[in-house]
């Protein structure tokens, strides 16, 4: 199995006497660790521009932290400031560029950045006849599984930029095809795509090391996980974030760690979720929501990833949190995302109806099932944008 990347160093040729930008982070590796940016200059291939997305080019800013570019003449450029205006490139940092090579690797939810940052590139490269070339990566949750519902008008953002389902199954190549053949980006687009890479395949199957893409994705169970795991965003409990086990660990300090986990392990049994199982678990995270504080709650293990809805996951744990403490659970009302209104839980479920469905105690695998059978024109679509 190769990724485009690799594929790209056979033959150089094409980029020779461009003028080439690059939009990566540490992920752009190699099966050897060695960086695109390393390799394109070995190569003799100079890069006129460094495009990073959030977290900056190292990942080594924490969620929601705006990044500043790096050295003067805006030769690394971030696309995660202080203002949402910053998340695209201005068409004058697109316009002196025949081609952007853009190598950062998805972990497959739209609530993930990366591919809004695509996209909006894209939008922007459309005005100026820049080329994007993406090299493609695997889908790390695999390409087969889909889950959840499509965005809803009204309630885009960074973590809904475009109608996709919560988990898509898709590789960030074919994500370029989608925002150009579905939405409308008439961007000029190429695609480096992958030998040897089949939709079955999860990303330890491949043969390739895990890079972190961001600091709370340290390994492939949180990817597996996060589909669901990340709506604990949008409420006042922990998600972990500021532990070793970011999106496994969530709780508060008001909560009872036992009762939370009972009540997790009935709404797992009420609504049909397999392939997870959860411990009562106290942990105090470092920094962020509740930082230097004890919280109590429950820690995730997944049991058979094959099984697991990741989403559904992820509703169940809510509806837990409110039933364990109704008084105290709070869904996050401060800016997110550079967004005031919608509050952050419908921005990510990309309507209001989860968060309607949880606050009235509906059925959950009513929910989960509604919302797939209302996607049968974006399942199509996403259908004929597939590569692999």
């Amino acid at each position: 199995m190769r990724t485009g990347l690799e594929r790209l160093l056979d033959n150089l040729d094409s980029l020779r006497g461009k003028r080439v930008g690059v939009a990566v982070n540490q992920t752009a590796v190699n099966r050897d660790l060695d960086h695109l940016l390393e390799l394109l200059r070995a190569a003799g291939v100079a890069v006129r521009r460094v495009f990073t997305p959030e977290h900056g080019l190292h990942a080594t800013a924490q969620d929601m932290i705006a990044v500043e570019g790096g050295v003067a003449d805006n030769a690394i450029v971030s696309l995660y400031g202080k203002t949402v205006d910053t998340l695209r490139p201005s068409a004058t940092l697109l316009a002196d560029l025949d081609v952007v090579l853009f190598d950062i690797q998805d972990i497959g939810s739209r609530y993930y950045t990366y591919q809004a940052t695509l996209g909006y590139m894209m939008e922007v490269a459309a005005t100026t006849g820049t080329r994007i070339v993406v090299l493609d990566r695997p889908n790390p949750i695999d390409g087969v599984s889909v889950e959840g519902n499509v965005v809803e008008p009204g309630y885009e953002s960074f973590v809904s930029a475009y109608p996709l389902a919560v988990r898509h199954g898709m590789t960030m190549g074919e994500l370029a095809y989608y925002f150009r053949d579905v939405v409308g980006i008439a961007c000029e687009i190429d695609v480096v795509p992958m030998d040897g890479w089949s939709r079955e395949q999860w990303y330890d199957e491949c043969g390739l090391p895990w890079v972190y893409p961001s600091p709370n994705m340290p390994t492939l169970d949180t990817a597996t996980i996060y589909p669901g795991m990340c709506l604990v965003e949008g409420t006042n409990l922990s998600e972990g974030r500021g532990t070793t086990r970011p999106f496994h660990l969530l709780g508060a300090p008001w909560l009872d760690g036992n009762e939370f986990t009972r009540l997790c392990r009935l709404g797992a049994a009420d609504a049909g979720l397999d392939g997870v199982a959860f411990r009562a678990a106290s942990f105090e995270p470092r920094f962020q929501k509740f930082a230097g504080q004890p919280c109590h709650g429950t820690e995730i293990f997944v049991t058979d990833r094959l099984r697991l809805n990741a989403l559904l996951l992820g509703l169940v744990t809510l509806e837990a949190a409110i039933r364990a403490d109704p008084h105290q659970f709070r869904w996050r009302t401060e800016t997110y995302e550079f967004v005031d209104e919608p509050i952050a839980i419908d921005l990510l479920l990309g309507s209001a109806e989860g968060r309607v469905a949880l606050e009235s105690r509906l059925s959950l695998r009513d929910l989960v099932d509604r919302w797939t059978a209302t996607r049968p024109e974006w399942d199509k679509a996403r259908a004929n944008c597939l590569i692999y």
